[in-house]
């Protein structure tokens, strides 16, 4: 019989390197009410989209924006370490944009958000759309104030990756499944996947694309009520 693998967690001290504190972590909710404070009092409809490098976020924008360019006015704020690749893809759509460089950090949050729209006439927008850094860990901690989160991955990113990270579907609104047409490919069951997503929070909206080909986009619009 194969010996099962010994799992060992952490004692109580020792992560504290790699996390938050806690007066960061509260600093940061009190910023992101305030951003939200912010986006209400405009009417403008923010949404923070996460997922990791490659799972297709910039792809989903920019059909996105496509699609709704002409009957909201948009904006977008992308969040990268040191590049404007992705907000230079969204910007040939005709859509103002802001980039965010972290640096060394991996992930945004309500304060350098505060710092954008400070830049940004929130009474002339009616829906922002915040690409956050590439990532399925570190921005779970981190809100920013937006009315709706949004979780994309994909099916080339393995069977498992909503089970290995279960924290950032626990307070997200929608999520999406996307490169449906490299499931077989990939031997990867999206149905699975939304299964997973399910079993962590039975109230998430899940969708099946392939932004790529703009296949299900209109359904990820809907699900955002827009």
């Amino acid at each position: 019989m194969r010996e099962k693998p010994k799992l060992i967690g952490p004692n109580k001290g020792e992560v504290f390197e790699i996390e938050p504190d806690k007066n960061l972590l509260g600093r940061n909710l009190e910023l992101s009410l305030e951003n939200k404070e912010k986006f209400d009092m405009n009417n403008v409809v923010a949404i923070d989209v996460m997922g990791s490098i490659g799972s297709g976020k910039t792809t989903l924008l920019e059909e996105t924006v496509k699609l709704l360019r002409e009957k909201y006015s948009i904006f977008v704020l992308g969040g990268d370490i040191t590049t404007t690749i992705d907000v230079d893809r969204i910007a040939r759509h005709n859509v103002p944009t802001i980039q965010i460089n972290t640096g060394r950090g991996c992930h945004l949050d309500a304060n350098l958000i505060q710092n954008a729209i400070s830049k940004i006439d929130l009474s002339k927008i009616d829906i922002l759309f915040i690409e956050n850094v590439g990532n399925l860990i570190c921005p779970a901690g981190f809100p920013l104030g937006t009315s709706k989160r949004v979780v994309v991955v994909s099916v080339t990113e393995g069977p498992y990756m909503v089970k290995k990270h279960p924290f950032i579907f626990g307070e997200t609104q929608v999520v999406v499944i996307n490169k449906l047409d490299l499931a077989e490919v990939m031997e990867v069951d999206p149905h699975s996947l939304k299964e997973d997503v399910h079993k962590i929070n039975p109230d998430a909206k899940v969708v099946f694309t392939s932004a790529k080909h703009g296949e299900g986009v209109q359904e990820f619009i809907e699900h955002l009520g827009l």
